[in-house]
């Protein structure tokens, strides 16, 4: 799961990875039987956090010139630490793992990070597209992806009509998934304290289960219009709405003595009479809506290309986002260039809270925690990120392509009103892929 979710956060879909082709890439493809792309993607993210190791793989088979099909195979690999949602104290800290049969430490003044984070994905997709007529395009699709703890079943339908001469294309599709969430040692029960590591699997929490579900629905509706010989322009509006399951089962927050500062260490936290640690299994809400609007121009200057694009989204648990992406591709003799520039602002989530208080949000006596939502995971935090990247490519030959990218990516964690020594940090990562596709 936690895997899933960095790969949305990153952007990395099996889609974005592979560079699925535009329209006008499709119809240069209709020349030939095939068109395989491939791609490998190198992700590492500064002091030891996570990495990740991403291959994949697109073949698209023109049956005819009103058929089409493409099926696409992703692999990823995740190794690292990651942020539990405790944050940094004055003190040792000490933690049960995912699998409640181990514990793992952070020393005083470091941000906690769940070393043993790791996992691995296997995504599949098909997908049939079909001409209705001269006019009209149909496309569905299915797809399949699983992790350790992840299981993930998805199917889409898309419909595209040409009007105005062929210089406006309207779109409008409908995905839908259903996922299963699998985690080690069972589902924790949200807002119930972690409890010390146990090699007795019946002590280590309480368990709402062996899994849960979520269902998400995506609605998306877009048109593309060629405002002139070199200009094009296109905007899309999303939808999705989920409901099920929305908790990451890996993330906690820490419950606080606001006497000390320092976590909880008397009444229901008295670890050594009690074995509850004073940190408790996060909770969300259990539906979330988003809706998001994106544009995009696309100006051809003589060889030169340049993509400009800009995205606003919001969320019914109050996080909005901008996104502003410029790419400009400098066309050379068999080669070019594409620097990259991507400025991303986020706000935080309604119930993104740094940590509990005992006596105000925790009952001291009972443990009950007195709030109904609360998760301190920096991927609902206030944030921004900077990406800075360089994209070379080649043609090898009339039917083959290669092209390399390095990026930069940097993101700021803001919690105002919190101590410098506790805050969330930010995080530094390097983004390295290769592409190569030949039609045959």
């Amino acid at each position: 799961m936690q895997l899933k979710k960095i790969s949305g956060q990153m952007s990395l879909a099996a889609c974005a990875l592979l560079q699925v082709a535009s329209p006008v890439a499709r119809a240069a493809a209709a020349d030939n039987n095939w068109q395989v792309d491939s791609a490998v993607l190198l992700y590492s993210e500064s002091d030891g956090r996570v990495s990740v190791f991403e291959p994949a793989l697109q073949a698209t088979r023109t049956i005819n010139e009103d058929e089409q099909i493409d099926v696409s195979v992703v692999f990823d690999a995740l190794t690292g630490a990651t942020p539990n949602g405790a944050h940094a104290t004055e003190s040792t800290q000490t933690f049960t793992s995912a699998s409640g049969n181990r514990s793992y430490t952070a020393n005083p003044g470091e941000t906690p990070l769940d070393s043993s984070f790791q996992d691995i994905r296997l995504a599949g997709s098909v997908n049939y597209r079909y001409n209705l007529d001269r006019l009209s395009r149909l496309t569905w699709g299915a797809n399949l992806s699983g992790e350790s703890d992840y299981l993930s079943l998805g199917g889409s339908v898309n419909f595209e009509q040409d009007i105005n001469q062929r210089n406006t294309t309207l779109m409008a599709g409908l995905a839908l998934s259903q996922d299963t969430l699998l985690p080690s040692g069972g589902v924790p029960c949200s807002l119930t304290a972690m409890p010390l590591a146990s090699e007795n699997e019946d002590d280590v929490f309480q368990s709402a289960g062996n899994s849960d579900d979520k269902l998400t629905t995506d609605l998306m509706f877009g048109v593309t219009q060629v405002l002139n010989r070199k200009t094009l322009f296109q905007a899309n509006y999303s939808y999705s709405q989920s409901t099920g399951y929305l908790n990451d089962p890996s993330k906690i927050v820490s419950v606080i003595d606001p006497a000390t500062g320092l976590p909880a260490s008397s009444g229901f936290f008295n670890t050594a009479l009690t074995r509850n640690l004073p940190y408790v299994y996060e909770n969300r809400p259990d539906s979330r809506t988003r809706q998001s609007l994106y544009s995009k121009i696309v100006r051809y200057l003589n060889e030169d290309v340049i993509h400009l694009s800009y995205r606003y989204y919001r969320d019914d648990w109050d996080i909005t986002s901008h996104t502003l992406d410029l790419k400009y591709r400098y066309q050379m003799e068999g080669d070019f260039l594409q620097p990259h520039v991507r400025l991303y602002q986020q706000s935080a989530a309604s119930f993104k809270q740094h940590d509990l208080q005992l006596g105000r949000d925790v009952d001291a006596a009972t443990g009950e925690v007195l709030v109904d939502y609360a998760s301190n995971d920096y991927r609902l935090a206030e944030s921004q990120t900077v990406t800075l990247g360089l994209k070379y490519g080649k043609l090898l030959a009339a039917n083959q392509q290669f092209s390399m990218r390095a990026e930069w990516m940097q993101q700021t964690i803001q919690e105002p009103g919190v101590s410098e020594s506790e805050k969330t940090p930010g995080l530094d990562a390097i983004i390295v892929q290769f592409n190569y596709s030949i039609k045959f």
